[in-house]
């Protein structure tokens, strides 16, 4: 026989902080070069002129300018379409 009491589980050991995704820079915006744009997991939005996409897929402005957002069609590895969010500075 055990000597210790039964351990119960635990529910509420998960408090991890979130990832602070999304778009940071709207449509109409002016950006400077450099500024974030888009903080995403994986490409879901991606990256048009005048931006440049960073190795955790962030989109970023390359040039100084007024941020757009366009609907684009991307063709995957396999052949499929799947709609874009295309982002760019002009």
């Amino acid at each position: 026989m055990s000597h210790v009491k039964a351990g119960g589980t635990s529910k509420n050991i998960h408090n991890n902080a979130g990832q602070r995704l999304g778009v940071k820079r709207f449509g109409g915006q002016k950006v400077k070069q450099g500024e974030v744009l888009v903080r995403q997991t994986g490409s879901t939005k991606i990256a048009g002129a005048g931006t440049y996409l960073s190795r955790n897929y962030t989109i970023h402005a390359a040039i100084d300018g007024v941020v757009e957002f366009a609907k684009r069609k991307k063709t995957t590895f396999s052949g499929r379409s799947v709609p874009r969010t295309e982002v760019r500075v002009k």
